[in-house]
């Protein structure tokens, strides 16, 4: 079990809507193995432009984990997708993925598939747009398993997509995608604002489950607004979960505080729950 902080790369444009620390590597590994963090989860956006060997040096060398590369940004600032009408913007976004499965398989990291599914429009038929999603998840499944890599798809509010919203949505994608290497993954953002008990949705689904985002209900720091760290945690653990914990949240007040925050309230939670690890 792992606690970890969502850190953009440098080919990531800065902005205050992304939900990871920004900047150089080194000052961003550098502060986050200061503060205690175990691992990191790379947002990125073209790996092309990343010098992988530095990367994983940095890492190493203060003594992170890299546990995951997240895909959002390619729909986020590129606005590509697997289901996008444009069959070009489809094939850019699965080569595109491709690259990152690659980056990913050099680290020793899976990769999460949320906003870069693409949504329902008036273009396309429900079941044309599901149709292809379960195609490019096949695709990309079956390339990710040649190099050890899982694939963690993520249920996301409505709010930013109208397409796999709920856990029992992205259930029936997986199964329907029917690959052993891919999977779901749990955020606890969404899930407060899609499921109508956050812990019986965990139980449930937990099976499916390979990766832990975390987020207050307002989407800062663990601890800064109204949610039960202890309970939602204490739940994982009671379902068998020993994978990864991630903060995906927004930088507020300032990237340094928020991971101090996160730190701060987690981590006495975790090994409260766990057991404080060696």
């Amino acid at each position: 079990m792992k606690l970890c902080y969502q850190v953009a790369t440098p080919d990531v444009a800065i902005a205050d809507s992304v939900t990871a620390y920004q900047g150089p590597l080194a000052k961003s590994f550098g502060d986050l193995a200061a503060l205690g963090y175990d691992g990191v989860e790379l947002m990125t956006l073209d790996p092309t432009k990343l010098d992988w060997e530095e990367v994983k040096a940095e890492a190493d060398k203060n003594h992170l984990s890299v546990v995951l590369v997240c895909t959002g940004e390619v729909f986020g600032q590129l606005h590509w997708s697997f289901t996008d009408p444009d069959e070009e913007i489809r094939k850019k976004a699965i080569e595109r993925t491709k690259v990152i499965i690659d980056f990913a398989s050099y680290l020793g990291a899976n990769v999460n598939f949320g906003r870069i599914r693409g949504q329902y429009c008036s273009a396309m038929s429900k079941e044309e747009t599901e149709e292809l999603a379960v195609k490019a998840f096949q695709e990309l499944s079956d390339y990710a398993a040649e190099k050890n890599v899982a694939l963690a798809l993520e249920t996301v509010t409505i709010m930013q997509t109208n397409f796999i919203n709920t856990l029992e949505e992205g259930a029936r994608m997986v199964d329907r995608v029917n690959r052993p290497n891919f999977k779901l993954m749990l955020d606890i953002f969404h899930l407060n604002l899609e499921e109508k008990n956050i812990y019986d949705a965990i139980r449930e689904y937990s099976s499916y489950n390979i990766h832990v985002h975390l987020a207050d209900n307002n989407r800062r720091y663990p601890g800064h607004c109204g949610l039960d760290f202890e309970k939602i945690l204490s739940t994982f653990k009671e379902c068998g979960y020993d994978g990864n914990y991630c903060t995906e949240i927004f930088q507020i007040p300032n990237q340094y505080e928020a991971a101090k925050g996160a730190m701060e309230h987690l981590r006495p939670i975790l090994d409260r729950v766990y057991g404080k690890q060696a």
